[in-house]
């Protein structure tokens, strides 16, 4: 689709019931900045003169392998598709492919949208054999904690963790502000909060200019906010909240090591919760957890502050590979840094 039918699509994506944000225009002119060519697809329903699905899929060469190879494709939490219509996914699918093939993809990587626990129903069994593949490692998060935010915030707070409560209502009296980042430098300095974050957890971070180019995207269309945390003036920490298809994603967090002892964090989840909630979303994801409950995990920390917020541990299908052309493919796969 062209540039100028960008709010054509957002609409459809927004309003679907498996839309999602990674599926957003916008997320596809991030991830361009990122060596990634996106390209925007649909299948249109020509009696109702209206889209009926449609998938970004994000192209790039593949790795380590000479550009004339060809190029591997992924579509990050699509397609956006009613996944119980088996007639409508072999349609789809069987364009796509031939589409994708021709353009000279190597292979089509996907991820869909689509938990566990829905995935036994036929229906979805039978839209899923329409799109031959195999089960490869996950990209984005294959388990996660989601909040149903249909609750009134009474009802949400009573849910919570005891812990959890007080340390929301810490904070305030602490006199922690919450406020959304308004500026390029609110951003610069959450970043340099981000670098010592990932290193303190040893976890890796994009480039600044990658953040900045996410806030200048989403900020100013309502679909995402970057959330500060202060005190007396001083910087505690931020959070990165998409917000799309009734969906609020808790992104990219950073914290610092002082001043802890006033729970910055529990508002700054709090605070972003209310705003969702307030902006119509139906639910609040925390993105990613490890992939079991072990304590002994190395991000065990990490599932403990998102399972005390009452949500509800998802888990989904996973990511899967169908190649296009075998032989290029194993041929790509034999360049090695």
């Amino acid at each position: 689709m062209a540039s100028n039918q960008q709010p054509q699509w957002d609409r459809f994506v927004n309003d679907h019931p498996r839309g999602h944000f990674l599926q957003s225009w916008g997320w596809g002119d991030l991830k361009a900045g990122s060596g990634w060519h996106p390209l925007r697809l649909g299948l249109w329903d020509e009696p109702r003169g209206q889209m009926a699905a449609a998938a970004q899929v994000l192209c790039r060469a593949a790795p380590h392998a000479p550009l004339w190879l060809g190029n591997m494709a992924y579509i990050p939490k699509g397609p956006v598709i009613d996944w119980p219509q088996p007639d409508m996914c072999r349609a789809f699918f069987a364009q796509l492919n031939a589409f994708l093939s021709r353009r000279g993809s190597l292979a089509l990587r996907l991820e869909p949208p689509l938990e566990v626990a829905l995935a036994a129903d036929d229906r979805l069994q039978e839209s899923m054999a329409a799109m031959p593949c195999i089960p490869i490692a996950a990209v984005q998060p294959a388990r996660t904690i989601i909040l149903d935010l249909a609750p009134d915030t009474e009802t949400l707070l009573a849910q919570m963790k005891e812990k959890w409560r007080y340390n929301v209502r810490l904070a305030g009296r602490k006199g922690v502000i919450i406020r959304a980042a308004q500026s390029a430098d609110d951003v610069r300095a959450w970043y340099a909060l981000l670098r010592a974050t990932g290193q303190r957890d040893q976890f890796g971070v994009h480039t600044l200019d990658y953040y900045l180019r996410c806030w200048q995207i989403f900020a100013p269309r309502g679909q995402a906010c970057l959330f500060l945390a202060e005190h007396g003036g001083q910087l505690l920490g931020g959070i990165f909240v998409a917000l799309f298809a009734r969906q609020a994603i808790y992104l990219y967090g950073a914290s610092s090591s002082e001043q802890r002892q006033l729970m910055p964090n529990y508002l700054l989840q709090w605070h972003a919760i209310c705003w969702a909630r307030e902006e119509g979303a139906a639910s609040y994801d925390f993105w990613g957890i490890p992939p079991t409950d072990d304590e002994n995990e190395p991000m065990a920390g990490v599932y403990r502050f998102k399972s005390g917020w009452g949500g509800r541990v998802t888990r989904y299908v996973g990511n899967y590979e169908h190649v296009y052309h075998p032989l290029a493919m194993r041929l790509a796969r034999s360049y090695v840094p």
